[in-house]
């Protein structure tokens, strides 16, 4: 890291969710929510009106204002940068689009040697409007972490291979198992892609960084060892060079807590299967660092009467105090229809507790 790369970075040595991030004990529990900028926000829909969503993500004024909504409206204690997991692809020349109401869609998927070869090489000259961003939240947030965000070397290599969202993952399951070298050749491509992506933040000034793995629960634990942990850990300790706080998470991954973590982070992303203890149960290591956890509250949940919510809260939170360093967070993505008033109740009652 480089001393202007260094300089970049904001001092907040005592930023609970920094604190609590590297095992330590904040002066109070931090809370963010995934996808806390988004279809849930009226402010989030009127600044959206009639802008596809990769124009937002590359457009750095647009992005630093989305990025900013949550932090001004529930007063969270992290900004997660507004973006989606396919922009490296996209702003790397990947035909690919984000479809409403279906996700990303690849144009023509990619399933042969040719076509793996065929994809383009990262470019971090073509990720600049994003650092910009960067640099405007920088400026703006004042003392909340902001944190980068990019996805997983096997759930970008699904939507590839998929051609969009799926399932059953049965194409790219065939080919890790139908070609292992092809596999592996693509992969490595994408956690270069996604290094590039998280190197691009990271230089401009994030405080801490996310890797999405959404798709990794369709793995057994054995496939998810040998085709997939590699390049993640190859993406993880790339990001590690900097010295910040790394949040690996993936949806339906409790059998992979353990792996996940071996891959490289310092904070293991819960969803709502398994309760906090059991993780933390599940991820201690004899002789290692006691585990630092994240979540994780049921986003369905938000939806039932408060009474129920607060009990929720109440629970996963007094699950948490068995880890070195819990961050509350959902257990994946904040959904539509969620009111955002109770967001905002669930930040001001886990910051009580």
């Amino acid at each position: 890291m480089t001393t202007s790369q260094a300089s970049a970075r904001r001092e907040l040595a005592d930023a609970p969710l920094l604190v609590a991030a590297r095992g330590g004990r904040p002066s109070r529990v931090p809370v963010w929510f995934m996808r806390q900028a988004g279809r849930s926000l009226p402010e989030y829909r009127e600044v959206r009106e009639g802008v596809p969503m990769l124009t937002a993500c590359l457009d750095p004024e647009l992005l630093a204002e989305i990025t900013l909504q949550p932090v001004r409206r529930h007063g969270v204690d992290a900004a997660i940068l507004f973006s989606d997991i396919v922009v490296p692809l996209y702003a790397a020349g990947v035909e690919i689009d984000i479809v409403p109401g279906t996700g990303p869609v690849v144009a023509t998927p990619v399933r042969s040697r040719d076509a793996v070869r065929g994809l383009p090489r990262s470019d971090p000259d073509r990720l600049r409007a994003v650092a910009d961003g960067v640099g405007l939240l920088l400026s703006r947030l004042g003392d909340t972490p902001l944190i980068g965000f990019a996805g997983a070397p096997f759930t970008l290599a699904s939507y590839l291979i998929e051609g969009g969202p799926s399932r059953n993952h049965e194409h790219t399951k065939a080919l890790m198992h139908s070609d292992p070298l092809l596999w592996h050749e693509l992969a490595d491509t994408l956690a270069e892609l996604t290094l590039t992506f998280l190197r691009v933040q990271l230089d401009a000034g994030v405080d801490a960084i996310q890797l999405f793995d959404s798709w990794a629960g369709a793995l057994s634990e054995r496939d998810y060892r040998e085709f997939v942990l590699p390049h993640s850990a190859k993406v993880l300790a790339g990001a590690g060079e900097y010295g910040v706080p790394r949040v690996h998470f993936g949806v339906g991954t409790g059998e992979l807590l353990t792996a996940m973590r071996e891959a490289g982070a310092d904070v293991v992303g819960v969803d709502w299967r398994v309760p906090l203890d059991e993780a933390v149960r599940r991820l201690a290591s004899p002789g290692g660092p006691d585990p630092v956890v994240q979540g994780n509250l049921d986003p369905a949940l938000l939806m039932a009467p408060w009474p129920v919510v607060e009990a929720e809260v109440r629970r996963i939170v007094e699950e948490g105090r068995t880890a070195a360093g819990h961050i509350f967070n959902l257990g994946h993505g904040v959904l539509p229809q969620t009111d955002p008033g109770v967001l905002s109740k669930v930040v001001e009652l886990v910051h009580s507790l």
